[in-house]
């Protein structure tokens, strides 16, 4: 149907938009660099298990919490285009 690939192009502009003239990228990845290294790039790579994790956890603690500033994410996608 027509008004469907109208849709799916329509998405694919904003996508374009989003990554071309957002900080998108970045942002996401500043989010997920813990998996650039250490234990979280292990476990990226399929070398340590749900269990490894949770012992490396009771050894080390709480990691320290920082902001996933979630609602900047949820504004770049709907503000796109």
């Amino acid at each position: 149907h027509i008004s469907g690939m109208d849709i799916f192009a329509r998405g694919l502009i904003s996508a374009e938009h989003i990554l071309k003239n957002t900080k998108y990228t970045e942002l996401r990845k500043e989010r997920y660099a813990s998996f650039d290294g250490g234990k979280g790039a292990e476990f990226e790579k399929g070398g340590l298990t749900l269990e490894d994790l949770n012992i490396y956890a009771r050894q080390n603690g709480e990691p320290k919490q920082i902001s996933g500033r979630q609602e900047l994410f949820e504004q770049i996608i709907a503000n796109a285009y």
